[in-house]
């Protein structure tokens, strides 16, 4: 069978296979029968629990599996009888995205020196204040979460009062709108210091940010940070 002839399914569902594995030890970590892949590239008909099996084995899931192949516009008027979109929006009925946990944020002063101008932010993961819609690019991450931008020093690219989706999960790169969670926290209030900020750059011994008002660069001792986690965009 040529790559042509395989089955629609088949090639989608490839596109989640792990790098380092085979299709065969894919399979294998899924705990599934390695012979999935004969029967779905002739006639693309997994069960549901075998592609949920897979996807979990690649570090996605069902929900994600769905939403990147069939797109926004998808829908049962649209859907092809007979075909995959047709059985998922008939049979199979995809199951709804968990939404974010919106955690408590408030303004917690300025970082480092008095009079420094750099902003800071309170994070209560303790503390939920509401749940929010999850997009569908965080489908995997079971770690997101949202937050209320509670300060202006990052106007005009992130208003006061508008919510942001956080991926703990997701690389971070240089331009990246990104959280700092610092490591001065209260544990016993589960109160946590952040930075919301722009990474300017990032070594073993430090990191590079930058805030739009006023419009300052400056450094974070890599010691004094406990995590850093991307801004993935703002919710509407």
């Amino acid at each position: 069978m040529t790559v042509d002839e395989d089955s629609p399914i088949y090639r989608d569902l490839m596109r989640f296979k792990p790098d380092e594995l085979t299709p065969n030890a894919w399979a294998v970590r899924a705990g599934v029968s390695r012979t999935v892949w004969a029967d779905m590239r002739r006639h693309g008909n997994p069960s549901r629990r075998t592609l949920e099996k897979l996807l979990a084995a690649a570090g996605s899931s069902l929900a994600e599996f769905e939403a990147l192949r069939l797109g926004p516009q998808a829908s049962v008027s649209g859907a092809v009888p007979g075909s995959f979109a047709d059985k998922v929006a008939w049979d199979w009925n995809p199951a709804r995205l968990p939404s974010l946990p919106l955690l408590a944020t408030q303004l917690a002063g300025e970082w480092g020196e008095t009079g420094s101008g750099i902003e800071l932010t309170k994070v209560q993961p303790d503390e939920l204040v509401g749940r929010v819609a999850r997009p569908p690019s965080l489908a995997a991450d079971s770690g997101a979460y949202a937050l209320t931008i509670v300060g202006d020093s990052m106007w005009p690219r992130f208003r006061p009062g508008r919510r942001v989706a956080v991926s703990p999960r997701a690389p971070v790169a240089v331009g990246d709108d990104v959280v700092v969670r610092l490591r001065s926290g209260a544990p016993a209030t589960g109160e946590q210091p952040a930075l919301i900020k722009e990474l300017v750059r990032r070594t073993n011994d430090a990191i590079e940010l930058r805030q739009f008002k006023p419009d300052l660069t400056f450094s974070v001792d890599a010691s004094d940070v406990e995590a850093i986690h991307k801004v993935a965009g703002e919710l509407i």
